[in-house]
């Protein structure tokens, strides 16, 4: 993984030395075979590259007496005191890392080295803890795959093990000193592996001169991501992008770069969730925590990666965040060398509960002081994982795990449901091609799904937690409906089963937009003869304050009409006012002035003609709001749109 992790550190380049010039090359391997002597001398500047050198190749271990050296000569880095203590971490010298940091805190200027450091004091703070915890993981070097080179990234699907390497040797990436990585596959059962099935995959994925990375299968074995990138030319630092190739009629197709890649950042390490509908990824994007933060993207009808979206802080640090996978039971897991670890990278992983992301660390065996990542469980308890610890047969080698945790007893909570509307005889029917988000009780999109022909939707959900499920469509009110799943989880304590899967079911009804159709807002009343917003009034215009900010294309008028107790001109002035109220109160609330139109109707559309009880006259006095415009946005068209989606996931659509 060297190529992927180097690109996601911050270096500063001091000087213009020859060694400097170098490094903006990318020849670290060249620059230590040349330069690494300067360790004796007292210039501070050449021995801070050499460590730099050492750390972007990923091989931190090594630049410890460099840093020292540069350091004791008085060089003015910030980045070096921390990089200084990762490197004494890396090499167990925990205490020694923390006075390193201790002393360096206040001296810091950078803020985002500011950062790093606290993250760090406070993650070496509870490494005793880290110790001590119990933990049930088992694990095994892979010694039938891993050879004296690196193995890395390994995928489970469909009875064969896929791995990253650069085992066969070739061209040299000079960045490492070491041949440019591969994508293998293996035949096998669990951890028993048939060595004479390993193999390379075919030339148009694999290219001897570019490195590709970690990849992600769908559940179907036929859609391929992976990370590719880097000549290992001077333009090569921002070449890390994610492709997708698909596999058809006994062939992988030519790979393509995925829509949602930066041209100017790193996008690496995909990961798909069960169903192949939500990517997860990391990128050092603009807009991130820190270094490398952990994205999710949702696959729309197009078969397009859309709405990305930023884990959050309670994932992502100023560190690295990389190598997600979403476990059989929802779990999060990834590496971050930003959470309390023991070294560099270590293995985490995320469980929501009542709210709230728990992140944990999962101990040793599992995490060392080297790198440890791309963990991938291919059933409840048995798996993979990648690390360059000492003691292995070369650099990056791929581990078995056994979790023997005798509680390891799983819930797993999902909602179901359809996208509805109406007919014009009242019938339910089926909207296909909606957009449903699910949205925690603070505001926050947790997931979302495009649904397909059937309407249909599915999301994992959690104990004791509170949602609003939104769907969206063109030509649509977009809707909301809450959902709790507060008092309906299940006591682990009870279960009998190894796994559990609980459903809940929720429809959701579309009204469709109709330009000039009234809809009348019920419960919207004023004192006798006035116009303002009486409390309960305001609660329904909220509601419709909810829909306009769910539906930022629509132009509405808000009409007022009263009951026929007054004479026409009171009536029609009084209307006009209560109207102009409620849309000053829209308009209080953040909708643009622009958008809502007041109108007064006084009593000449009247719905009860000659009301005789005082319920009929208030079904007279109403306030209604129509659509009096809509700007159309681009709706694809749902053949081309089912295509292009069932491209990528339609096992029946497949010859072999």
């Amino acid at each position: 993984m060297r190529f992927f992790y180097k690109f996601l550190i911050l270096f500063l380049i001091s000087g213009c030395t020859s060694p400097a010039t170098q490094l903006i090359k990318g020849d670290y391997d060249g620059m230590i075979a040349k330069y690494g002597k300067y360790m004796k001398t007292n210039d501070g500047v050449t021995n801070y590259q050499i460590a730099e050198a050492y750390r972007l190749s990923n091989r931190i271990k090594n630049a410890e007496p460099f840093y020292a050296s540069a350091l004791k000569s008085g060089i003015d880095q910030d980045d070096a005191y921390y990089y200084y203590a990762r490197s004494l971490k890396a090499n167990q010298k925990y205490d020694e890392a923390r006075e390193v940091l201790s002393d360096a805190l206040p001296k810091v200027k950078d803020e985002l080295i500011y950062q790093l450091i606290t993250y760090e004091i406070d993650g070496l703070a509870s490494l005793d803890d880290m110790h001590g915890a119990e933990t049930f993981f088992r694990i095994k070097n892979l010694e039938e795959i891993n050879s004296s080179g690196a193995e890395y990234g390994p995928v489970f699907q469909k009875g064969r093990l896929y791995f990253t390497s650069n085992r066969d040797g070739g061209k040299i990436y000079k960045s490492t000193g070491t041949p440019f990585t591969d994508i293998y596959s293996v035949e096998t059962k669990g951890a028993k592996v048939a060595v004479r099935t390993l193999t390379p995959l075919d030339p148009i994925i694999n290219n001897s001169l570019v490195n590709e990375g970690s990849l992600a299968l769908a559940a179907n074995g036929k859609y391929l991501l992976f990370a590719k990138g880097n000549s290992g030319k001077a333009s090569g630092t921002l070449e890390v992008n994610i492709f997708a190739t698909r596999y058809r009629n006994g062939n992988w197709g030519t790979p393509k770069a995925l829509n949602l890649n930066d041209p100017n950042a790193y996008d690496g390490t995909p990961a798909l969730n069960k169903e192949g509908n939500t990517l997860y990824f990391a990128s050092n994007r603009t807009g991130g925590f820190g270094g490398a933060d952990l994205y999710s993207a949702q696959l729309d009808r197009r078969g397009r990666w859309v709405d990305v979206r930023n884990l959050g802080p309670e994932i992502n640090t100023p560190g690295n965040e990389m190598f997600p996978f979403i476990s059989e039971s929802g779990i999060l897991y990834f590496s971050s060398d930003g959470q309390p670890g023991f070294g560099n990278l270590d293995v985490f992983k995320a469980t929501r509960m009542g709210g709230s992301m728990i992140i944990e660390n999962l101990g040793a065996p599992m995490n060392s002081s080297a790198d440890d990542f791309g963990f991938y469980e291919y059933n409840l308890t048995r798996g993979f994982f990648s690390s360059n610890r000492p003691g292995g047969k070369g650099d990056d080698d791929i581990y078995t795990f056994v979790n023997d945790d005798p509680d390891l007893k799983i819930i797993n909570y999902f909602l179901t449901g359809n996208t509805l509307t109406k007919d014009d005889g009242g019938a339910a029917i089926k909207v296909s091609n909606t957009k449903v988000s699910l949205i925690s009780e603070e505001g926050q999109i947790l997931d979302e799904f495009f649904t397909r022909e059937d309407g249909a939707y599915k999301f994992r959900v959690y104990a004791n937690e509170n949602y609003n499920i939104r769907v969206e469509k063109p030509t649509y009110f977009t809707a909301r409906k809450a959902f709790s799943t507060v008092g309906r989880s299940i006591r682990r304590d009870t279960l009998t089963q190894f796994q559990t899967d609980i459903t809940f079911e929720l429809n959701i009804e579309l009204d469709q937009i109709v330009i000039e159709k009234s809809i009348v807002l019920n419960n919207i009343y004023y004192d006798l003869d006035k116009a303002e917003i009486r409390t309960d009034a305001a609660f329904m215009l909220d509601s419709l304050v909810i829909i306009l900010e769910d539906n930022p294309e629509i132009y509405i008028e808000l009409g007022s009409h009263t009951d026929d107790r007054n004479t026409d001109i009171y009536n029609l002035d009084l209307s006009q006012r209560r109207a102009k109220s409620a849309v000053d109160y829209l308009i209080g609330r953040g909708i643009q002035s622009k958008r809502v139109f007041a109108k007064g109707y006084g009593e000449s559309k009247l719905i009860i003609e000659n009301a005789q009880t005082e319920a009929d006259h208030q079904i007279n006095r109403r306030t209604e709001f129509k659509v009096l415009k809509y700007d159309l946005r681009e709706i694809e068209e749902e053949e081309e749109s089912v295509d292009e989606y069932e491209r990528f996931f339609d096992n029946d659509q497949d010859n072999e």
